[in-house]
């Protein structure tokens, strides 16, 4: 049997010339029958056997560029050209993202009280055992904190500085959160190591009666900056438990569920993340009255609640999971039940 490094590669595309120009033509073509459809893959897949024989026998050629991009346009017709980035922010922002949050909603809520329920006992021991206290310093280190420090953190930087560093320490946080929740332990590792501080610092500026200062500093931006955090936590264990609990799906294909749809949560995190570090770095240092700047906190925590509970939940009985689409997701096994 003659080779095809024997044969002459013009004669070769001359020899498939006509099939060539058919699946360009139907390749380019606005609207195909079902023959027309059934006869492009037919073309697309022998074509696609002749590239794969020419660029084996001859590399690069014209001939062969020529197929490919032709094989590249046919292709198109049955796998569906990419969406431009652009128009699906809206569907991502109004549909996607507010469902992935509406799936963490209640474990949120769980994080949430369970984090302040630890911290009122570290508090309540802190308060009720002077011993514990002295092993935070001094007296006078801790009258310094009470009285100095901690207002005087809000103001050691300026309003931008100040905005991008909280901004970026605590988006940093709840992606850690996300992507290592998969272990299991270091979402609750890390809340209750917030737990402490927030119960520690309070016993603090309570022993010196300054209990009221700690709450109204922390109340304007505190209020979203830490749910949000909750609700990165929330998502870590949702992915972790998608892998201890998958149902009637493979562990793999849980997870990757899981994954695909909730570790989006982390863009809107940034961006809430972003508001409570602007109001940080912004609000908490002016001399307004304290209900204002305790407002402009409400009111952002409840534009954030409303986002992932509403629209979150319009958009889940609408039958959305934050997932992407079938097609997007790519092939999946049938699993029996």
């Amino acid at each position: 049997m003659t080779s095809f490094k024997q044969m002459d590669l013009d004669s070769y595309s001359a020899a498939h010339r006509e099939d060539w120009d058919r699946l360009a033509q139907l390749g380019t073509q606005h609207r195909l029958s079902g023959v027309e459809v059934d006869e492009l893959i037919d073309l697309y897949q022998s074509g696609a056997t002749n590239l794969s024989m020419m660029k084996t026998s001859s590399g690069q050629s014209v001939q062969a560029d020529r197929l490919s991009l032709t094989l590249s346009r046919a292709r198109l017709r049955f796998t569906g050209a990419s969406v431009n980035f652009l128009s699906q922010l809206p569907q991502f922002f109004v549909v996607q993202l507010p469902a992935a949050l509406y799936r963490v909603r209640w474990m949120s809520l769980v994080l949430t009280a369970a984090t302040f329920f630890v911290g009122f006992l570290f508090a309540w021991w802190a308060i009720s055992n002077p011993q514990v206290l002295a092993s935070f310093g001094t007296p006078a280190e801790r009258e310094a904190l009470a009285s100095d420090d901690f207002v005087g953190y809000y103001s050691e930087f300026s309003g931008g500085s100040f905005t991008s560093l909280v901004w970026t320490n605590n988006a940093w946080l709840a992606t850690q959160c996300i992507a290592f929740g998969i272990v299991g332990v270091f979402v609750p590792y890390l809340l209750f190591n917030t737990a402490q501080q927030l119960g520690f610092t309070a016993a603090i500026m309570n022993e010196f009666d300054r209990l009221d200062v700690f709450f109204l500093y922390i109340a304007p931006h505190g209020q979203l900056e830490l749910y949000a955090v909750f609700v990165a936590g929330a998502t870590g264990m949702m992915i972790f438990w998608s892998w201890i609990a998958p149902g009637n799906k493979s562990r793999a294909q849980s997870l990757a569920q899981a994954g695909r749809a909730l570790f989006t949560i982390v863009i809107g995190l940034i961006l809430a993340l972003l508001v409570s570090g602007i109001i940080e770095g912004y609000v908490t240092r002016q001399d307004w009255p304290w209900p204002i700047k305790i407002g402009i906190g409400t009111i952002a925590l409840a534009s954030f609640l409303a986002y992932q509970w509403i629209l979150g939940g319009r958009s889940a009985r609408a039958g959305n999971t934050g997932d992407l689409s079938e097609f997007d997701a790519g092939a999946t096994h049938i699993v029996a039940n």
